[in-house]
């Protein structure tokens, strides 16, 4: 099973973990402009695969449909904007696709390793060893006194941006999110949508990443991303607690929820994940015991547009993909 349809260590709050580091290879430069440039790069990146082992492929952005490339934003494995403006881009990713290596990005190489809950030190341990063994057959741009060299000076140093994705449905519903952003703000640490800068939560869902790169360490960057999500978890599940107080109200939220889910007929994604929001928080408190966590995850990566259309192996217009998301709902809910 992939690790987008696990759950892990609190993975009531945090649902992902993601390392990824900048980097960029001497001998090129760092804004690519021509065709020649860019496949120079991806042959020199290619050539290096076979040596570093674990099942990694290279697949170009333009042997993709576009539902094939927004099932891997809709994943967070790519970003939109890597997917809508880089035809000449590629990715190199594995089996499981807790790897994915972004090539013609803002840099030459963005190594991403994912992983399920709340998990960053093995991650990170997991994500050093892959850049590692790529240093080892490339070689990075680098400066004795800026570390590792960046198409953009925010990201030099470690190059690494760590960030985990949480789900704070209470937070918000008690209006303590605020608080909890502006404590945020003094620890140099970013909050926003669940695809990072510029993006808008969705789902009551946030992503969590550190401002700096250069002039800290990997392990400084961590202790404070793990610091910080902790505290959060903390408050989320005070927030579920006070919630739970008045335990009808939040049962009749969760069933009601899950009524709308379980019978419509037709049912438009933001409206499946706005309800998916508080089921999940049914199930993670044991209130919806019709649900298991697998199904949840399942229900939250097949009602999206473009992997509900790969799950099913078929193209609909946008009405008739309301239909089949209620189809498929109903689905995996009767899974035994």
């Amino acid at each position: 099973m992939s690790w987008y349809l696990q759950s892990g260590t609190d993975s009531d709050v945090v649902i992902s973990t993601r390392i990824r580091f900048a980097r960029n290879l001497a001998g090129f430069r760092f804004h690519l402009e021509t065709k020649e440039e860019k496949q120079a790069l991806e042959n020199k990146i290619k050539e290096s695969l076979f040596n570093i082992g674990y099942g990694l492929k290279m697949l170009p952005l333009s042997n993709m449909d576009d539902i094939t490339k927004m099932s891997l934003v809709e994943k967070n494995l790519i970003s939109p904007e890597f997917a809508l403006k880089h035809e000449e881009g590629s990715i190199i990713i594995n089996d499981e696709e807790n790897i994915c290596i972004m090539i013609g990005d803002e840099d030459h190489l963005r190594i991403q390793v994912f992983s399920s809950g709340f998990d960053l030190n093995n991650t990170l341990n997991y994500a050093i060893e892959l850049d590692q063994k790529l240093e080892e057959v490339l070689t990075y741009a680098t400066s004795e006194k800026y570390g590792y060299l960046t198409a953009y000076p925010n990201n030099c140093g470690t190059g690494l941006k760590a960030s985990v994705m949480v789900h704070l449905p209470a937070l918000l519903a008690t209006g303590n999110i605020r608080q909890v952003m502006d404590a945020m703000s003094h620890f140099e640490i970013n909050i926003r949508g669940i695809y990072g800068d510029n993006s808008q939560s969705t789902g009551d869902m946030f992503q969590i990443s550190n401002q700096k790169t250069l002039g800290v360490t990997e392990k400084e960057i961590i202790e404070s991303i793990q610091v910080i999500t902790e505290k959060i978890v903390e408050q989320e599940r005070k927030a579920r607690k006070f919630l739970a107080q008045n335990n009808i109200e939040l049962e009749d939220q969760i069933y009601r929820n899950y009524g709308i889910l379980t019978n419509a007929r037709k049912i438009s994604y933001e409206e499946t994940r706005n309800l998916l929001s508080m089921i999940k928080v049914g199930t993670d408190l044991g209130i919806l015991p019709e649900l298991t966590d697998s199904k949840v995850q399942k229900l939250y990566l097949y009602t999206k547009p473009a992997n509900m259309q790969k799950w099913l192996g078929k193209q609909y217009d946008p009405i008739d993909r309301e239909i089949k998301r209620a189809e498929v709902i109903q689905k995996i809910i009767q899974e035994k």
